[in-house]
């Protein structure tokens, strides 16, 4: 019985986050009112209180997903590539496309920062898509296919930059072009590659 309280306790939980975000996506968080989420998802609105307390806590719950799966979405590319260079290329460019999903850029990039506050919203890039760009850009300073450098201003400079395309092509920007000045930026970086002995590039 135990088992079936907690079983059935889960279900509830993802039933109100599933419907939380569908709402958040596409309503924004000022006009999703938590008793209706919780009327959708078929529970009592004392239901959706007792797993988050309010609309904000669930909008924070759904935040959190939904940053989680961006950042497994971003490992996800660029470990298709062994190169390093390649795994940052696929890894930014992996971001910039998340900007056509609805969820991403309603939730994250939109409301998320002014609902849950600058401070809290980094502290949850920080633990996913913005921990792995750091990373990644660890990785090639210490390879020294980038310049020996303080990496903390560096990965937060990327970061402000894809953050703001993404939302960018959100709006209605061309992805393709955001692809070729993110290509453009991050070569900018790179140690120019040392002639041979021969005078050969």
């Amino acid at each position: 019985m135990a088992v079936n309280r907690a079983e059935q306790r889960a279900a509830t939980r993802r039933a109100l986050l599933a419907e939380g975000r569908r709402r958040f996506a596409a309503d924004g968080y000022h006009h999703v009112v938590l008793a209706e989420v919780a009327r959708a998802a078929g529970v009592t609105k004392g239901a959706a209180y007792h797993h988050f307390d309010s609309k904000a806590g669930l909008f924070r719950a759904v935040v959190s997903e939904v940053q989680h799966e961006l950042g497994e979405r971003v490992a996800a590319e660029a470990g298709r590539h062994a190169d390093l260079w390649e795994q940052l290329r696929a890894g930014c460019g992996a971001f910039l496309d998340a900007g056509t999903d609805p969820a991403v850029r309603r939730i994250l990039l939109v409301d998320a920062p002014t609902v849950l506050g600058w401070d809290e919203w980094r502290t949850l890039d920080e633990g996913s898509s913005a921990r792995h760009l750091t990373e990644a850009l660890e990785a090639l300073v210490a390879a020294g296919t980038i310049a020996d450098q303080p990496v903390e201003p560096l990965a937060r400079l990327l970061s402000g930059a894809m953050n703001e395309t993404a939302l960018w092509i959100a709006r209605g920007g061309d992805p393709g072009a955001a692809r070729q000045a993110l290509d453009r930026l991050l070569a900018g970086l790179r140690v120019p590659a040392r002639p041979s002995p021969d005078g050969r590039p």
